[in-house]
């Protein structure tokens, strides 16, 4: 048997008829599956690669357009917290300041993945057929699987709690 009652009192904290709200999870959700898609799709018959040229100028044509879907998507969960009831609770200095270092964290696992797998780790060049040397190691992949997932998801819980 299942007591509901947790969830209620959370849905009651979440207008789930919010425009914004509808608008943040869509776009929350479009972001991994349009990358993941165009992504194999690559990786299975080099259009993207034969239309730039090039697998390089391909890829970072695809960062590029994943990037300003990020930009999108960050902005949608701006406009979606905005309208979004708060909790009481949450409403203090000490959990600002929580969110803050949240964000921060997330921040550290997002930047130092980015510059330890460049542009291109980064943004799928695998699924391009361009390889690097040696699987990454170092700082954050020493202490993390995916710091790049788990610090986007840290910057966004961040975000939500300031």
């Amino acid at each position: 048997q299942v007591d509901v009652g947790a969830m209620a009192r959370l849905f009651g904290y979440v207008d789930v008829t919010d425009r914004d709200f509808a608008v943040a999870v869509l776009s929350i959700a479009f972001n991994p599956l349009f990358w993941n898609v165009v992504a194999r799709w690559e990786h299975k018959t080099r259009a993207l690669s034969r239309a730039f040229g090039s697998p390089h100028a391909a890829c970072y044509c695809l960062g590029t357009v994943i990037l300003l879907l990020n930009c999108v998507r960050s902005h949608c969960f701006t406009e979606a917290m905005k309208s979004q009831p708060k909790l009481e609770g949450l409403d203090c200095h000490w959990v600002y300041l929580l969110g803050l270092a949240v964000l921060a964290v997330g921040t550290v696992f997002v930047i130092s993945s980015f510059l330890a797998l460049g542009f291109i780790g980064t943004f799928l060049g695998d699924y391009f057929g361009i390889l690097m040397e040696a699987k990454v190691t170092s700082f954050p992949f020493s202490i993390l699987d995916n710091p790049m997932y788990w610090g986007s998801t840290a910057v966004y819980l961040g975000w939500a709690l300031m």
